[in-house]
């Protein structure tokens, strides 16, 4: 495996700011980034997936940084998402290796792109914090949904946290700000992080890049959560519209 000389790890370090920013600011979607920038940069793709996702880890330790000072996040919730969204981590993570990708990918393109369309003809969606189906069959159906977006976070590299964003808004009734700040913190920290545990035992991590990539995950999930909360619902709502609709066309295409 290829080491990186000092132009590389900027241009590393550059990459992981910008990608991790913006997927602070919309809930997810660094993947569009960083993850393509290590596979051109040299690393094969279940080494580019392992760091990827340790990488990531660091986006939700920025975030919650920033997060925590609003107290947007509430414990019952909390455990509620990770209870039901951890095992479907891990048993995405311990899959995906073993799995062909282009028509799973092409698919999840699909399904992205149509989140950001189906946002776009709902101008009130994710405006207005309007919290239900936490208890009963909607809890019921919420936890599996939550699992689905789980195994996709274990399983797939690209704009995963975005599906948990819209699920919480969609399902649970959340505004965007704080659907974004549970995707955040809750995915961008534990379910990364079951997820990096995992591909790390099972495949390999390129440690001599992590710095590089900690460094810019951690500075610009910190960064990007702080102009989301400055900035309000309307505008991390257009952020999700445009980065959904990236992802997806890069995904089929």
């Amino acid at each position: 495996m290829a080491g990186l000389d000092l132009a590389g790890q900027f241009m590393l370090f550059l990459a992981s700011l910008l990608a991790n920013f913006f997927s602070a600011l919309s809930g997810g979607g660094a993947g569009l980034i960083q993850f393509p920038i290590l596979i051109f940069l040299g690393l094969p793709f279940g080494v580019a997936l392992a760091t990827h996702k340790l990488a990531s880890v660091a986006l939700g330790l920025g975030a919650t940084v920033r997060h925590l000072k609003e107290s947007h996040l509430a414990r019952r919730e909390s455990l509620i998402i990770l209870g039901a969204g951890l095992p479907g981590v891990v048993l995405g993570a311990s899959t995906i290796l073993k799995v062909p990708e282009d028509i799973a990918t092409f698919l999840l393109g699909l399904l992205t792109l149509s989140l950001g369309v189906y946002s776009i003809f709902k101008p009130r969606l994710g405006m207005e914090y309007q919290p239900r189906n936490w208890q009963g069959r909607g809890l019921v159906a919420g936890m599996l949904g939550l699992f689905v977006v789980g195994f996709l976070n274990g399983s797939i590299t690209s704009g995963t946290g975005l599906f948990l964003t819209i699920w919480l808004i969609r399902h649970f009734g959340l505004d965007y700000k704080r659907a974004v700040a549970y995707t955040l913190v809750l995915c961008g920290l534990f379910w990364n992080g079951a997820g990096a545990l995992v591909l790390g035992y099972l495949g390999t991590i390129a440690w001599g890049w992590m710095p590089a990539l900690l460094a810019g995950s951690i500075l610009g999930g910190y960064l990007g959560s702080h102009v989301a909360i400055r900035k309000g619902n309307l505008w991390i709502k257009r952020s999700f519209e445009i980065v959904t609709i990236l992802i997806g066309l890069k995904l089929m295409l």
